[in-house]
């Protein structure tokens, strides 16, 4: 059966919601709301994948913790399957308490950040994604198992995150290899060098016969073999709280690459599942099935 596969860090969130201000050193404020979900990134792109009915695997560090075990329940019940790359005895998973305010969002996070793999890990997350059709890129220390599942046949989809020295010239390996890059307009525009998001579009066909760009909120610009077009976001969806937004997205795109959709019906699809996810407060609270995505595609064409 075919499957969707990455591997990255596991990121959960406490969600503070309700209060007017941050306090200050030495008070203490009571909030009127609070959440524990998983956090954005990798994780949250396969848990909307899955929620879709699509197969999926992570690779990931996972320990014998609390917040790991919360992150094992939630991987379960949304359709992922973990694999542990972590042997060690401390809390391997990120964690991030975020304090939502009316007009702003501010977070502190214990961990690491991301997955540094040795030779048994690379190993691991080679058997993990071996045979799958879509396998999520990110930087770091993956880049051979990307190279051995590529020659095999598996699509490969880059999501680089930003990066204050990000460039061509840095991203070059990755960017050859990648099948398909999803930059925000911010990143887009960082990584071409170009100072409007249609100019870094078409610098983008360096690498890529089939561009997108996402343009915020306004929806998503795309390139499909030189035919260039513009998605518009969907208007009916209100922005509440836009973390995991870019996962979101990621997940409907990728369900149309993975249900074989032509380039622009699947940036539709992204713009479905990134713009229903920004009408609640997390990264995973707002979301569709399949049934709903497919609804709200009929309605959006």
């Amino acid at each position: 059966m075919a499957f969707i596969a990455g591997a990255g860090a596991t990121n959960v969130d406490l969600l503070y919601q309700g209060m007017e201000r941050i306090p200050d050193v030495g008070e203490e404020l009571y909030c009127k709301d609070f959440s524990l979900q998983l956090g954005g990134g990798l994780p949250a792109t396969l848990i909307n994948l899955g929620r879709l009915g699509i197969e999926t695997r992570i690779a990931t560090e996972l320990g014998s913790d609390i917040f790991s075990n919360f992150a094992k329940e939630q991987f379960a019940e949304n359709g992922v399957t973990p694999v542990n790359l972590y042997h060690g005895d401390k809390i391997p998973v990120n964690i991030t308490s975020a304090i939502i305010l009316p007009k702003d969002r501010t977070f502190f996070t214990y961990g690491k950040g991301s997955v540094e793999p040795d030779g048994n890990a690379l190993e691991t997350f080679y058997n993990v994604a071996k045979g799958a059709k879509i396998c999520m890129m990110q930087l770091g220390g993956f880049l051979p198992v990307y190279k051995r599942l590529k020659a095999e046949g598996t699509i490969l989809v880059l999501d680089t995150g930003w990066d204050d020295e990000m460039s061509f010239e840095k991203y070059d390996e990755y960017l050859t290899l990648a099948d398909y890059y999803t930059p925000n307009r911010k990143e887009a525009l960082k990584i071409t060098g170009t100072d409007n998001e249609e100019d870094a579009a078409y610098a983008l066909k360096k690498y890529f016969d089939k561009v997108v760009v996402k343009v915020d909120a306004d929806g998503c610009i795309g390139i499909d073999n030189g035919n260039y077009f513009f998605c518009p976001s969907v208007k009916k969806f209100k922005n509440v709280d836009s973390t995991g937004a870019g996962d979101a997205f990621l997940a409907g795109f990728m369900y149309g690459i993975f249900y074989d959709y032509p380039l622009k019906d699947c940036i539709e699809f992204g713009n479905i599942t990134g713009g229903k996810a920004v009408t609640q407060v997390g990264a995973l609270s707002g979301y569709v099935t399949e049934n709903e995505l497919k609804a709200f595609k009929a309605e959006y064409k």
